[in-house]
C-alpha cells in the first residue's frame, strides 16, 4: 500500500501514517522510537500531523532499521499480520465498506494514492486466478523488501478480516531474493512465495472475489467513497511519468516497428530530442527502458510453456531468434531453454499474454 521517489519535478510522497504503522511495532519490540526517528530522518511532527507525508529514502530507511533493529526478519509480514480496521483512515474505511471482496480490491487500487503518489496495484483476470501486481510509474523507485512484503500481505490478512473466512493465495511472486523465514511466509500466504520473479505480485483464485463483506453498509461506503473522491479530486490527476508513457507504449508496440525512438516520440506528441532530454531529466534514457521492458517480458512469456521460443523473440521485437537468445544470456545468464526448464510455471496460473481484461 505504499512507498516514494523525488524526480526533477515533482516529489513523490507517501503517507506518514505508513511511519506510524512502522514505529508502532518497532516500538513494541523494544525499539527505542526516538533514536530510530532520528537515525533514519522521520521528523516526530508528522505523527501529529494526519496530512503528513514522508520521502522514500525515510520510508525504506524506516522499514529496513526497524527490522534490522528488533531483530526481525520478517517484519512486514508480521506488520501486515497486526493490521487493525481504521489504521489508514479512508482509504482504509473505503475498502472496508465494499459489499465484496472484489469491489473492496478495486477501490484499493482507485484510492491507493491516498497514501501513495506512484504505487499502484494491475489487476488482472487470468482464467480461474486474477493476478495483483504492486509496483511503481516511476523509474528508480526501489522499496524496502519489507514493504513489498507487507503490501502483498496485508491484501490477504484485509480480505480475511473483512470477508469473515480465511483466505488462501494460489501463488506470491516477489522481486526480490528470498530473505527471512519461509515457514512464516508460508502460514500466512498459505503458499511458499517464488522469489527472484519478473514482478511482486499476488494471485488469488478468481472465485475468492466474489466473497460479500458480512458487515458492509451501503449508507456508510456511500459516504466514505464520496470523501475518498473529494480527495482525490483534491491532489489533481496522476500524471504518469515519461518514462512510464515510454514503457506503456513499448508494451503495444514491441511486436511491431513501435519499439523505436522515432515511433515512440511520434506516439507521445513529441520530438525525439525532446523525449530524450525528459528521460533524462528522469535519469533513464529509451534505450535502458527498451531493455527492461524486454526482459520483463521476456522473463514472463518464456517461462509459459505454450509459447514457443521463436515467437517470444519476435513478440519482444527482435529481428532473429539468435539476438534474443544473446540478450537473454545477458539478462539471465542462462539459455531460454535452460530457463524454461527450471522456471516453467502451471498452466493455470500464467496468462498466455498481457493483454487480458481487468476484474
Amino acid at each position: 500500500m505504499h512507498t516514494t521517489l523525488t524526480t526533477a519535478s515533482s516529489p513523490v510522497s507517501v503517507s506518514a501514517r505508513v511511519g506510524a504503522m512502522i514505529l508502532g511495532l518497532a516500538t513494541a519490540r523494544g525499539v527505542p522510537a526516538a533514536s530510530l526517528m532520528a537515525d533514519v530522518g522521520f521528523d516526530p511532527a508528522w505523527l501529529h500531523d494526519p496530512d503528513a507525508r514522508m520521502p522514500l529514502a525515510v520510508e525504506s530507511r524506516l522499514w529496513d532499521e526497524a527490522a534490522h533493529r528488533s531483530g526481525d526478519p520478517d517484519f512486514g509480514l508480521h506488520a501486515a499480520a497486526a493490521i487493525r480496521p481504521g489504521l489508514f483512515q479512508v482509504l482504509d474505511y473505503a475498502v472496508r465498506t465494499a459489499p465484496t471482496l472484489g469491489v473492496a480490491l478495486q477501490r484499493l487500487a482507485r484510492y491507493n494514492r491516498l497514501l501513495h503518489d506512484a504505487a499502484t496495484f494491475d489487476i488482472q483476470r487470468q482464467g480461474p486466478v486474477v493476478s495483483i501486481e504492486h509496483r511503481f510509474t516511476h523509474p528508480g523507485a526501489r522499496a524496502s523488501r519489507h514493504a513489498v512484503e507487507f503490501t502483498l500481505a496485508s491484501l490477504v490478512v484485509v480480505a480475511a478480516q473483512i470477508g469473515a473466512c480465511p483466505v488462501q493465495a494460489v501463488a506470491v511472486e516477489f522481486a526480490h531474493e528470498a530473505a527471512g523465514n519461509l515457514p512464516t511466509h508460508r502460514a500466512l500466504f498459505g503458499v511458499t512465495p517464488r522469489f527472484g520473479a519478473p514482478r511482486s505480485r499476488l494471485l488469488l483464485a478468481a472465485a475468492v472475489l466474489q466473497h460479500p463483506v458480512p458487515a458492509a453498509d451501503a449508507e456508510l461506503s456511500r459516504i466514505v467513497t464520496a470523501y475518498a473522491d473529494s480527495l482525490l479530486d483534491r491532489l489533481g490527476p496522476a500524471a504518469p511519468s515519461w518514462s512510464e508513457r515510454v514503457r506503456q507504449a513499448l508494451l503495444q508496440g514491441l511486436a511491431g516497428d513501435g519499439a523505436t525512438m522515432p515511433a515512440v516520440a511520434r506516439q507521445l506528441g513529441l520530438s525525439e530530442r525532446t523525449l530524450q532530454r525528459r528521460l533524462r531529466d528522469e535519469g533513464t534514457g529509451f534505450a535502458p527502458l527498451l531493455d527492461a521492458v524486454r526482459r520483463e517480458l521476456a522473463l514472463r512469456w518464456v517461462g509459459e510453456a505454450r509459447l514457443a521460443l521463436g515467437e517470444v523473440a519476435y513478440l519482444l521485437g527482435f529481428s532473429e531468434p539468435s539476438a534474443f537468445h544473446r540478450a537473454f544470456r545477458r539478462w539471465t545468464g542462462a539459455t531460454p531453454h535452460a530457463w524454461r526448464r527450471q522456471h516453467s510455471q502451471p498452466q493455470a496460473t500464467i496468462a498466455r499474454t498481457p493483454s487480458v481484461p481487468p476484474v
